[in-house]
């Protein structure tokens, strides 16, 4: 169950990607240039805060925990997935 989740989420990951890369072609058709603007500013205050922060002690300790034992067996099957055909655009 999990191979088939692994793959499949990769498939998917392969699919978001190529459609970002192959199938938008953008070309600029105009350039572009930024407006004329007068600025008049005086200067300002930025406000003053004050904070109080409590503290924090991060220690190790060795304990002993009851963990189960597991064994895992696999096996080999033939699984059917889809299959992707990407055509770009053209130019």
């Amino acid at each position: 169950m999990k191979t088939s989740t692994a793959v499949i989420g990769g498939l998917a990951a392969v699919v978001v990607i190529a459609i970002g890369v192959y199938m938008v072609d953008i070309d600029q058709t105009e350039e572009g240039r930024l407006p004329n603007v007068d600025v008049s500013v005086e200067g300002g205050n930025l406000p003053e805060f004050e904070a109080k922060t409590g503290s924090v002690n991060v220690t190790k300790e060795e304990v002993d925990v009851t963990v189960p034992k597991v064994e895992v067996t696999t096996e080999e099957k033939s699984v059917t997935v889809p299959g992707v055909s990407i055509t770009p655009p053209s130019e």
